[in-house]
């Protein structure tokens, strides 16, 4: 460095050094390593343009300070290794000769922090103009493009897709009155006015998702579970076309919904051919599940599939296996084959062991097949209409007993005998939580339950409705952590979360807002609010919501519900707030007689626990639960 002081500013000259002479400085402040890309990308335009910027370097120093004819590169690096590169690939030769700029007076470190931090990158819009001159007037590919220019090819793509936006919507964004997030909506269109008309109608939400809501009007997102349930290539190859957002991997809108409706109508009545095979008197299809129709109607009862002794052979056989390798599994660490042996054996036993419809009942029942939220088939067998029905035995005879006055008074619920009031509240809270959750994914439903319950309220005296619309939190007051921590209430929560981030700051917007929402966004919205007034909690006050209780299991039945995907029997939540006998008995239900006489000796925790674990995975609820 004391030499570097008494050479003089000519010094500081243009020299060509051959690039075997170049070496990487220790100085350089760049540590972290160019990546393959980038060294590829500057390959690439140093064989188009050359090399419009010429590395700094100064003379390498050996031992006594004497030059050893090297020269270290203290900014250019990334040139230094892309010419390299040249030469794997035979572009130039090993001696190429290198302009490089001489500087020995300045600080390397100093001019290698230069180089990397005092930069600007390219407005995004000069980007776009620059990278559709190359593309429109030279012909040059995205992939070309993004080559030599150190991008990739999909920011290349949506560059160039910024030339579908309006020229007055770019000169406000190089005005700094919108954002690139908010440009990038722009492009599902090349409609210039309708974007113009669109951003010119914005209120108070000028987000992409409200840009996209405007311009997509009518088009069909990609998500939607009619697109799921068709499938995005089925539409193509019928003539529909597909707007993408090269912006959202997941933003794609299909443009021709009654082609699409049409496509769903038919993949439906393709399922509903292979169902009426299956002998049903009538099978009935449609878009949306029939809600109004099926919670009125009588249902058809399964039965214990009879095994032929093939079969019973086969169960056995199985239930043999399970047995041998389950009881392995709990005496050491099950290892991730023996667990899956393990489902595998309960799958199919589960397929010979099934409940079936009788053939007979068949013959007089029905089918209902909708498209489910999931996006696929939802088929729902086994519906009697009035006139299919058979009369229960003694019904419209008068019991003439006259104890009518005793008969009005509220029994016990279902299945409460020998619980305390505290677990029946809990466990029906638990209930109620799963119930609310189960109905807030069936928005219409929740609309004919508003419904039912504002006319309930507005005709009728007495409460004939569960939802308790004023309208309350109809959970808050059972909540707790145990509640709160459960499956039904994260996702009870996360919902509510993420609706909460879509409200306006100000409630004076919400009007607004909700106006603006998309028929299934209100749906979900009504939904998810209508869900938060369910309770069905059994409490102190039993007798007088025995209608409550009741409307609650039409609910039930109504939707696809399930208690055993929210509740299992632990020792905290049951099976150590019962007595023995209790225990005992959800044992023999769930696990067999062997299993509760496994346990019959043990005290009551010790009891509790093992309990616990015969009964993990069996799908066993208290009767409470299984009531509705």
């Amino acid at each position: 460095m004391s030499n570097r002081k008494n050479i003089p500013a000519e010094a500081r000259n243009i020299v060509m050094v051959p690039l075997g002479k170049l070496k990487k400085s220790p100085k350089n402040v760049r540590k972290m390593p160019h990546t393959p890309a980038e060294i590829e990308a500057l390959a690439a335009s140093i064989a188009s343009l050359g090399m419009l910027q010429f590395p700094i370097v100064e003379p390498e120093r050996g031992a006594k300070d004497k030059p050893t004819g090297h020269y270290l590169v203290n900014a250019g690096e990334g040139r230094r290794l892309a010419q390299l590169l040249r030469v794997k690939r035979k572009e130039i030769r090993k001696d190429e000769p290198i302009p490089c700029v001489l500087d020995t007076e300045h600080n390397p470190t100093e001019i290698s922090l230069a180089e990397n931090a005092i930069r600007s990158n390219m407005h995004p819009a000069d980007e776009y103009e620059a990278f559709a001159e190359l593309h429109n007037e030279q012909g040059m590919s995205a992939d070309d493009i993004a080559a030599r220019f150190g991008v990739t090819p999909a920011v290349v793509k949506q560059r160039l897709k910024l030339g579908a936006v309006s020229p007055a919507l770019l000169t406000l964004y190089r005005a700094g009155e919108m954002n690139l997030e908010q440009l990038t909506a722009f492009t599902v269109t090349d409609d210039h006015k309708r974007q113009e008309e669109v951003w010119a109608g914005l209120t108070y939400d000028h987000s992409r998702r409200a840009i996209l809501r405007a311009l997509t009007e009518g088009h069909v997102s990609i998500s939607d579970r009619r697109v799921v349930f068709i499938g995005v290539e089925a539409y193509e190859k019928a003539g529909g076309t597909v707007i993408r957002d090269l912006f959202d991997e997941d933003g794609s809108y299909l443009a021709d919904a009654a082609l699409l409706n049409r496509l769903v109508c038919a993949k439906l009545q393709s399922v509903a051919e292979a169902v009426t095979a299956e002998g049903w008197k009538w099978v009935e299809v449609a878009a949306q599940f029939d809600y109004r129709s099926t919670s009125s109607m009588a249902t058809i009862d399964t039965v214990p599939k009879e095994l032929t002794p093939e079969d019973q052979q086969k169960f056995e056989s199985l239930q043999e296996r399970l047995e041998i390798i389950t009881n392995e599994a709990e005496q050491n660490d099950a290892s991730e084959d023996t667990l899956n042996e393990i489902e595998r054996l309960e799958q199919e036993i589960a397929v010979l062991t099934a409940e079936v419809f009788r053939p007979e009942d068949i013959g007089r029942a029905g089918v209902f097949i909708a498209l489910g939220h999931d996006g696929e088939a939802r088929i729902e067998r086994g519906y009697l209409r009035p006139e299919d029905e058979r009369p229960e035995e003694g019904e419209g005879e008068d019991s003439g007993n006259g104890n009518e006055e005793a008969e009005a008074a509220p029994k016990p619920a279902t299945g409460t005998e020998g619980l305390s009031a505290a677990l029946v509240t809990e466990l029906t809270a638990h209930r109620t939580a799963a119930l609310q959750n189960d109905l807030a994914q069936a928005p219409e439903l929740a609309l004919i339950a508003v419904v039912h319950v504002l006319a309930a309220r507005t005709f009728y005296h007495g409460r004939h409705s569960c939802l308790e619309i004023r309208v309350a939190q109809g959970l808050q007051s059972s909540r707790g952590p145990v509640l709160d921590e459960s499956i039904a209430g994260r996702a009870i929560a996360e919902r509510h979360r993420m609706w909460m981030d879509r409200m306006p700051q100000e409630g004076e917007a919400l009007w607004a807002f909700v106006s603006s929402l998309s028929m299934d966004d209100l749906l979900s919205l009504l939904a998810h609010c209508a869900a938060q007034s369910l309770n069905a909690v059994h409490g102190p006050d039993w007798g007088d919501r025995k209608s409550v209780f009741e409307h609650a299991a039409i609910l039930a039945r109504a939707m696809p519900h399930d208690m055993i995907r929210y509740w299992q029997p632990t020792v905290t939540n049951y099976l150590g707030r019962v007595s023995k006998e209790l225990i005992a008995e959800a044992v023999r239900e769930g696990a067999g007689d062997d299993a509760a006489r496994q346990i019959a000796g043990l005290k009551k925790q010790a009891m509790a626990q093992r309990a616990e674990q015969l009964l993990a995975g069996k799908g066993w609820l208290p009767e409470v639960l299984r009531s509705i």
